[in-house]
């Protein structure tokens, strides 16, 4: 059975954004404190190193039923039997990552142009990330789409959206304000001095927008 979505808190994290600090340790601070789902995304470490560390993270978030998302590395999220895959632009095609994950796994897709959009394979995915929404540090390729642009791509999605891209606590509302569903973020956690109270700010920042409407 595919795992239930919630996109409100979607940390995204790997070694290089937990300096000094076990990623397994913040996860579970955070999932313990609202964070709704949590990507594992890894760039420097060895295909062994990543599947080491994913299988501690389904450890320790499985009591939670947080899901865990693993980025770009299909091989990984096979191999610890991930919730799931998130891809980008530069990735395997959607369609082809469905066929290998099969149907009870989640996919997101990432996408920051109309043109991405339009292109996308949408019923092979279960969510979209959009944006970059503000500048951010932690891609060196992402595209800066803005508000305006994110608005009008997040009101053409037939699918959940989460905004990627430059989130912090500060500008987290404009982004749910703007039709998203919920915010990744990493330094806004991640760099936080308390990971369980700067979770529970963003998702009381969230929810509360949500409200509104």
């Amino acid at each position: 059975m595919k795992p239930l979505l919630d996109l409100s808190v979607y940390l995204v994290l790997g070694p290089q954004d937990c300096p000094g600090q076990d990623p397994v340790d913040i996860a579970t601070a955070a999932a313990t404190s609202g964070a709704s789902v949590i990507q594992l995304r890894d760039k420097r470490g060895t295909t062994r190193e990543q599947v080491q560390l994913a299988q501690r993270l389904m450890t320790a978030l499985e009591p939670l039923n947080v899901p865990l998302i693993v980025n770009d590395r299909i091989d990984v999220a096979l191999a610890v039997n991930a919730d799931g895959v998130h891809v980008g632009q530069e990735d395997m095609d959607a369609s082809k990552v469905r066929e290998l994950i099969g149907p009870d796994k989640l996919l997101g897709l990432s996408v920051s142009t109309q043109s991405e959009l339009d292109a996308a394979d949408l019923e092979a995915c279960d969510y979209l990330g959009i944006g970059a929404c503000f500048p951010t540090i932690s891609k060196d390729d992402a595209a800066q789409v803005g508000m305006q642009n994110f608005r009008h791509l997040t009101e053409q999605a037939t699918l959940p959206v989460v905004g990627i891209g430059g989130i912090s606590l500060a500008n987290a509302a404009q982004v749910i304000s703007a039709g998203a569903d919920g915010v990744a973020v990493i330094s806004a956690i991640c760099g936080a001095p308390d990971v369980s109270a700067a979770t529970k700010e963003l998702s009381s920042i969230v929810a509360a927008r949500k409200d509104l409407g």
